[in-house]
């Protein structure tokens, strides 16, 4: 399995379209009310959808980048606000905090062998197997 997409609510399509190119993704769909990107490296892309009802959206999106420092400092040139400035945390990642206009809050991190391999990683695995042509309930 692969983690495909993560969507957002916004309030506003085009200023959350302006901000994340400013932030340096490439928009791949662009619809009256959807938007979906991709990231600069890899595969992942993430969608917006344009919603006029009110919503909390408490999800923390992150995005990697191994020149975190020199990130912050591009996108601060090109006014992007920061609530958080570059700052290593207690479990071994650098991270800077961030909001999109419409409040979903991004961390943008850098952790090296640290983000799959923590020294505290453990390997958990569902060891019951469905039966061959059975489903699990």
């Amino acid at each position: 399995m692969n983690l495909n997409q993560v969507t957002l609510p916004v309030h506003d399509l085009a200023l959350a379209n302006r901000f994340y190119l400013d932030l340096g993704f490439t928009q791949i769909v662009d619809s009256p009310h959807y938007a979906r990107f991709a990231c600069p490296q890899g595969e992942a892309s993430f969608s917006l959808i344009e919603q006029s009802a009110p919503c909390t959206n408490s999800a923390v999106i992150y995005f990697e980048c191994e020149d975190l420092d020199a990130q912050v400092a591009r996108l601060k040139a090109k006014g992007i606000a920061f609530e958080q400035e570059p700052q290593d945390q207690p479990y071994l990642w650098r991270e800077a905090v961030l909001k999109d206009p419409a409040g979903n809050k991004i961390k943008l991190f850098w952790a090296g062998q640290n983000r799959l391999n923590p020294p505290w990683r453990v390997n958990i695995q569902d060891v019951q197997q469905p039966a061959a042509g059975k489903e699990r309930s």
